[in-house]
């Protein structure tokens, strides 16, 4: 009775973690029984602790809503695409998050580009940092739909308080003059202050042209390139790859 009581208590405070550790150590009396009381609390603690750090993980990925489910044990360093292990591996670290460092990964269409921004966005995730992902195309429509009913202080300010910044293909299509303030305008928030991540399919010494406008091209990447860590893949397209090694297993 008193047991269900603490339980019942716990769960009303939201102490989850506790609760279910609590049931554990009664359920299994005999893995506990040689522990003291401050042992016994110290897991409870613990397992609220683990409890939440897992929850915040959760709520940061949902919130980041990534294109894709990546995760850093699942990379594929064998393929000749130019990803250098110890590079990226420092870049899981998530350091260039805290020093407010931007990444920016060009490469050919396939190559692996947004599997590996979404990587790091979820090792960033892991870490503790809020996240959100664009498709740059489609950012740069909401800004501009923003704009006109009024939203556009507000999405801005959500923008520039998020840790990482992720806009996949960028570069596609030639920004208009309005497109370039609004990016502009998102750099300069975030410059020194938070990190953006960049995919695109077009090198870096063509982004100048790609932005349009000479002057504002020259700001936007002055605050981009500024501090960044630059991924320069190469080779085949991944998905080709892996089409022809499901085309062969057929074949078998």
């Amino acid at each position: 009775m008193f047991n269900n009581q603490t339980l019942q208590t716990l769960r009303s405070l939201k102490l989850t973690g506790m609760a279910d550790g609590l049931e554990q150590q009664i359920a299994q009396p005999s893995t506990h029984q040689e522990l003291g009381f401050e042992e016994r609390l110290a897991l409870l603690v613990d397992r609220e602790s683990t409890h939440r750090h897992n929850n915040k993980i959760t709520r940061l990925l949902k919130a980041a809503r990534l294109k894709l489910q990546a995760y850093p044990e699942d990379i594929d360093y064998s393929h000749a695409r130019g990803l250098q292990k110890s590079q990226f591996a420092d870049l899981l670290s998530s350091h260039w998050v805290h020093q407010h460092q931007n990444v920016l990964i060009t490469g050919p269409t396939g190559c692996g580009k947004t599997y590996l921004g979404c990587v790091l966005a979820t090792q960033a995730c892991r870490h503790g940092f809020s996240v959100r992902y664009f498709r740059t195309s489609r950012l740069l429509e909401m800004l501009s739909v923003a704009h006109g009913d009024g939203r556009f202080p507000k999405l801005i300010q959500q923008l520039a308080k998020t840790d990482v910044l992720i806009l996949d293909d960028w570069g596609l299509e030639k920004m208009t003059l309005a497109q370039r303030n609004d990016v502009l305008e998102i750099m300069e928030d975030r410059h020194g202050l938070k990190s953006t991540l960049i995919t695109s399919q077009l090198p870096i010494d063509q982004w100048h042209k790609a932005i349009g406008d000479a002057t504002l091209a020259d700001a936007i990447l002055d605050r981009l390139l500024h501090n960044s860590h630059q991924l320069k893949l190469r080779g085949e397209s991944m998905r080709k790859i892996l089409s022809k090694m499901t085309d062969s297993d057929h074949s078998q």
